[in-house]
């Protein structure tokens, strides 16, 4: 069956391209089109992205997991430039869930954080940091990932801190439940320690607890948009309080083939909302 697969991937890459090919012209006035839709109305600030369904588009058509999730952090360089060339400030991107760490098996787990840890080191090599002026921040339970990868995300914490023009956020061991746990157990000891007052305990303050609260200050916590490819209509226990706000855009299309056009649907689609907060 897994011969068949790639065998029906290979003449489907084949047949894609040559389909591309012929409607190039036609894709191009799409695109054209699109982007006339959404180039003059408001560009959110700050997108999150929950990038699905890796796993399932390397089985449709054979392939191993973790050549789905090889394709995915291939994917994931090319939506990062789409996002910084339209503007977006700030990216928040799920890498790896809580639930990934506890229950992925090893060998699939070890290659997740073998791509976090290329990706820091193509970001540092390839100078897309200094280019772009990126702060790259990551969160989570850091304490499940092996030492070299702590020491590796120290270095490029340190290194791009000295930028604030754009900001790259990773989750890896990541859950919102455990998020806002974590955040009552630090709340609660610092009460204890006589450094918080039970009065100064408000939404300004529970933030600073949070994975993502080097944005609080500036007001880039919240994100203005999530993005969730695959076709499920669920958030997995990611940021559950920094969107309750946000607005939602389930896309379709597994994430390896998610392409401009829907990064481009997804911000038309955010655009002609109305931003109500709970109003």
């Amino acid at each position: 069956m897994k011969l068949l697969g790639r065998v029906i991937y290979r003449v489907y890459r084949r047949f894609n391209k040559f389909i591309d090919f012929l409607l190039r012209p036609v894709y191009k006035i799409y695109e054209l089109f699109l982007w006339s839709q959404i180039c003059c109305g408001p560009m959110p600030k700050h997108v999150a992205i929950i990038p699905d369904g890796n796993r399932r588009w390397a089985k449709l058509y054979g392939f191993d997991s973790k050549y789905g999730h090889s394709v995915g952090y291939e994917k994931l360089k090319e939506v990062l430039r789409w996002l910084w060339d339209l503007g977006v400030k700030v990216v928040t991107v799920y890498a790896m869930s809580y639930e990934n760490c506890l229950k992925r098996p090893k060998d699939e787990k070890q290659h997740l954080i073998e791509l976090i840890e290329k990706g820091i080191d193509e970001l540092m090599s390839k100078g897309e940091i200094d280019r772009r002026r990126v702060y790259v921040r990551f969160f989570g339970r850091l304490d499940m990932i092996p030492k070299r990868l702590i020491d590796k995300i120290k270095y490029v914490e340190k290194y791009s801190s000295k930028y604030r023009d754009r900001y790259l956020n990773i989750a890896i061991c990541y859950g919102g439940r455990q998020e806002i746990i974590d955040a009552v157990k630090n709340i609660m000891s610092d009460f204890k320690r006589g450094r918080l007052d039970i009065n100064d305990i408000n939404e300004h303050t529970f933030r600073k607890y949070l994975g993502i609260s080097h944005l609080a200050d500036n007001g880039l916590e919240e994100p203005d948009l999530v993005i969730r490819t695959s076709g499920e209509l669920r958030i997995s226990n990611f940021l559950l309080w920094q969107i309750a706000y946000s607005e939602l855009y389930f896309c379709d299309v597994y994430w390896p083939e998610f392409r401009k056009i829907d990064l481009w649907r997804a911000i038309r689609s955010y655009q002609k909302r109305e931003r109500r907060f709970g109003r």
